[in-house]
């Protein structure tokens, strides 16, 4: 693989769990790692209290925005080295047919923005996921990306995907 690897973070809603991660690969990738989000049935805006949790962080919100995963399908898109499911509901869903064949794994983590009846609630549930998912990334990146084969690859993150606060589902792929 060549540097910057593009990863593309996949969640159904493109309005949470993706946004997180695309925001932690591009901060944490340091122009190694260029993270994407999107989503098979976009909800249109971001959620606003990962947007909160991320501004607080002292990230730069006003370019994320909730798409379709079609956008990046398409001949004159990024070329898409990684692709990473982050719901269950993503991972069981027939994808696009990625330009280049990126590799793909499945990330499973709970969605935040089902978590919650009060403010602090929603955002201790968002800032669960965000450390899971600063976890995973921080342990991607740590790999040899540009070394390793597609089936290394595969199997390091699909390993990676099974870290604390995986889902089944996650777990389960990552036993295959």
């Amino acid at each position: 693989m060549q540097t910057p690897i593009n990863v593309l973070i996949l969640c159904t809603a493109n309005s949470a769990r993706s946004i997180l991660g695309e925001a932690l690969l591009n901060r944490l990738g340091e122009g190694r790692v260029r993270g994407f989000s999107a989503g098979s049935y976009p909800r249109g805006t971001p959620n606003p209290h990962g947007i909160s949790l991320l501004a607080d962080l002292d990230y730069p919100v006003d370019t994320y925005r909730s798409k379709s995963w079609d956008e990046f399908a398409k001949d004159d898109a990024p070329h898409m080295d990684i692709v990473i499911t982050v719901c269950d509901s993503a991972a069981g869903e027939s994808c696009p047919l990625w330009p280049g064949q990126p590799v793909k794994a499945h990330w499973g983590i709970a969605d935040p923005a089902g978590i919650g009846e009060t403010d602090a609630q929603k955002r201790a549930a968002f800032l669960h996921a965000y450390e899971n998912l600063e976890a995973r990334i921080k342990a991607m990146i740590a790999l040899p990306l540009q070394t390793m084969n597609k089936d290394e690859l595969q199997h390091a993150l699909a390993q990676i995907g099974s870290m604390a606060g995986a889902t089944k589902v996650a777990i389960a792929q990552a036993a295959i």
